[in-house]
C-alpha cells in the first residue's frame, strides 16, 4: 500500500504513538508485507524468529517491539505491540468507507459492460469494457477488473484477509487495506471467493480462467492462462506462474510457488514449490509417475506375500 503522499518518520511515529530511531524526516512512503515491501516502505515484526529477515529486507522502515541496532540506511519504529500498530496505519489510510448505494457513485465501468440485478459494486471500483458480472456478485471497494471479464453469480472479490494473532483474549485480525486485480479475458465461476490483499493486491492473470467455488487467498498471484477447477483452495501469499493446470479439491498452503507449466491432478495437497512443466499427485503431494508406480507396487504386496509363504 503505497500513502498518497510522501510522509516524515516523526509524522507516523506520532500517528501510533511510537518511539523512533531515525531522523525526523526521514521518508516514509507506504507500508506492506514482508514478500512485497519496496524501499520507502514500512514492514512490522513481533517474533524474534523474524527480526532478521524484516531488518534485512527491502523495507527502510521496520516496525518492531525490541530496541536494536538499526542497519545503516534505515529507520525503527519501537512499538510494544506491532501488530495493533500495523492496523492502525492500515486503519487511518485505508479506512473502511460505508456504501449508501448498490453501485457505488465513483464506481467506474466501461463501455459494454452488463451489471445483472443483485450486484453490489463498492467504493473507487473499475471495470472495464465488454464484462459480464452475473446476478449477486459482490466487489468490494477498490477492485480493479480488465476487460472481456465475465464473473458468475454470487462471486465475492475482496473480503479480507484470513489472517489473525492469538491472544488471550480470542483472535485478533490484521486488517486488509489491499486490493483485488482481475486481468483481461478473465472468466470466474460462481460462488468464487478472492480475498484482497493485506497491502498489496490479488492478481488473477490474463486469460486464466476458474471454475466455481474456488477460494483464493490474500496477495496471492495467478498467472496467464491457468485453469482452475471447482472446489480448490488456494491459500495466501502463494505465487501460481502461468500455464498451470490445477484440477478439482486441490488444497496448497502459503507462502509456495507452483511453477510455469505445472499440471496438479485432483485431491492433491500442495505443502512446497513445484517443478515447472511436472505433474503432481497425492498429499502430500509428489510426481505423479512416481506415485502411480509406488500404487501398483502396493497392489502387488498380497501376491509378494502369497509367494513368500510358499517359500
Amino acid at each position: 500500500m503505497k500513502f498518497p503522499k510522501e510522509y516524515k518518520l516523526k509524522e507516523i511515529a506520532n500517528l501510533i504513538s511510537t518511539e523512533y530511531v531515525g531522523a525526523d524526516d526521514f521518508p516514509v512512503l507506504g507500508m506492506n508485507e514482508i514478500h512485497v515491501v519496496e524501499p520507502g516502505d514500512i514492514v512490522f515484526v513481533d517474533h524474534p524468529k523474524y527480526y532478521d529477515k524484516a531488518l534485512e529486507s527491502a523495507a527502510t522502515i521496520v516496525l518492531i517491539n525490541k530496541e536494536v541496532d538499526c542497519p545503516e540506511g534505515k529507520a525503527l519504529l519501537i512499538s510494544d505491540d506491532p501488530f495493533r500498530d500495523f492496523n492502525k496505519l492500515t486503519n487511518h489510510f485505508k479506512p473502511f468507507k460505508a456504501s449508501n448505494s448498490a453501485v457505488a457513485d465513483d464506481a467506474e465501468i466501461g463501455e459494454g459492460t452488463i451489471i445483472q440485478p443483485n450486484c453490489f459494486i463498492g467504493n473507487n471500483v473499475s471495470i472495464g469494457k465488454n464484462c459480464i458480472i452475473h446476478s449477486n456478485v459482490s466487489i468490494y471497494d477498490d477492485t480493479i477488473i480488465g476487460n472481456n471479464v465475465t464473473i458468475h453469480a454470487g462471486t465475492i472479490l475482496g473480503a479480507s484477509a484470513f489472517y489473525y494473532k492469538n491472544r488471550p483474549d480470542g483472535y485478533d485480525q490484521l486488517k486488509s487495506g489491499g486490493r483485488v486485480i482481475i486481468k483481461d479475458n478473465v472468466d470466474v465461476g460462481a460462488l468464487c471467493t478472492i480475498d484482497r490483499g493485506v497491502t498489496g493486491d490479488t492478481t488473477i492473470g490474463e486469460g486464466s480462467k476458474l471454475d466455481n467455488q474456488i477460494q483464493i487467498g490474500h496477495d496471492t498471484v495467478i498467472g496467464k492462462k491457468c485453469l482452475i477447477a471447482s472446489q480448490t483452495g488456494i491459500a495466501g501469499c502463494v505465487v501460481v506462474e502461468d500455464n498451470v493446470t490445477i484440477w478439482g479439491q486441490v488444497g496448497i498452503k502459503s507462502d509456495v510457488t507452483i511453477s510455469k507449466g505445472t499440471v496438479i491432478y485432483a485431491q492433491a495437497g500442495i505443502n512446497k514449490t513445484t517443478d515447472g512443466s511436472k505433474v503432481y499427485f497425492g498429499s502430500p503431494a509428489q510426481e505423479a509417475r512416481g506415485f502411480f508406480k509406488e500404487m501398483a507396487y502396493v497392489k502387488k504386496i498380497p501376491e509378494i506375500l502369497e509367494k513368500l509363504k510358499n517359500i
